[in-house]
């Protein structure tokens, strides 16, 4: 029997879990959800047997629907989300989980509550890049960790894919709060959460726009440094870069899939990686609904992210 997906929110990336979806036979798209009535009339073409909604409500009172994904803008995930949870169906949710730490933690405790599956979309998870990248830290390749360093660099903030009326608002969007949640999760995953935030944040003099630059300190258990530094609308190609330094070795993961290890003796080795993924989120998913253990990342994780988000926005 296939598992029936229902999807709120059907912008870029909304529509690249649809995409995701489709590959798998075990899920039927049962149900799209915008305020875009366009955008819903261009997908109906594909997806004739699919109901549209311009109103979520209508779409939670299909009872048969097993799993909603969640991808609308940042400010209005609490609202949804927890009317989602009040409808006992299991919810995966976009990053950030909301908008402030008091939203993420009403809809983690509710989801708790509701003893529905709740997961959030951080994709590098299920990556062969960063699975390599954990299994040599915690493998103790690299030796004592001294230090760890993001850099983000944006030759233009919004990229060119993401002109939308969101994304380069101070109250929603913002690199640091689209792009860096998922290294802090990775960070996280692999050496427990940061505290000790202290950050700088740049803003332009239009109040309603996001930050252009920031740099921002943090400690993980162990007392490890944690470095990062953002700036955006400079002359050069993105570049991004999370980089640990250990006492026997350094590790660079680039550009979120390039990884490369050096030594003292050496400049550093590309590590080859293999072609196709191990894993994915629909995958996962498709496991934790059959009840079967799942490697998903919770509302508590995505809980813990908020929190060290919302350190790093308020400037100190």
């Amino acid at each position: 029997m296939k598992v029936k997906v229902g999807l709120i929110g059907m912008g870029a990336v909304g529509e690249r879990i649809l995409r995701q979806f489709q590959q798998h036979e075990e899920i039927e798209i049962a149900a799209l959800c915008d305020r875009n009535e366009e955008r819903l009339n261009k997908l109906k073409v594909e997806l004739p047997a699919a109901a549209m909604y311009t109103d979520h409500l209508d779409l939670l009172q299909d009872e048969t629907i097993d799993l909603i994904y969640l991808g609308v803008p940042p400010k209005f995930h609490h609202a949804i989300a927890m009317d989602i949870i009040r409808s006992r169906k299991n919810l995966l949710c976009e990053k950030p989980l909301a908008n402030s730490v008091a939203e993420a933690k009403e809809m983690y405790e509710a989801a708790e509550r509701a003893d529905i599956i709740h997961a959030m979309n951080f994709p590098m998870v299920y990556s062969q890049a960063f699975q390599v990248f954990k299994e040599k830290i915690q493998s103790g390749e690299l030796g004592k960790i001294k230090k760890i360093e993001l850099h983000l660099h944006f030759t233009h903030w919004p990229r060119s894919w993401q002109k939308n009326e969101w994304i380069s608002s101070r109250e929603q969007g913002g690199f640091i709060r689209e792009v860096a949640p998922h290294f802090i999760q990775m960070i996280h995953e692999v050496f427990g959460e940061m505290g000790d935030i202290h950050s700088f944040v740049e803003y332009p003099e239009d109040e309603h726009l996001c930050e252009t630059s920031f740099i921002s300190s943090m400690k993980l258990p162990g007392n490890i440094p944690v470095l990062f530094n953002g700036i955006a609308d400079i002359g050069q190609k993105e570049h991004l870069s999370f980089k640990v330094f250990g006492d026997k070795g350094t590790l660079d993961m680039l550009n979120w899939g390039i990884l490369s290890q050096s030594t003292a003796a050496d400049n550093g080795e590309p590590i080859s990686l293999e072609a196709a993924e191990k894993n994915s989120l629909a995958e996962e998913l498709l496991k934790a609904i059959k009840g079967d253990s799942a490697k998903l990342v919770s509302f508590k994780e995505g809980f813990g992210v908020q929190k060290v988000l919302e350190a790093l926005i308020k400037a100190k």
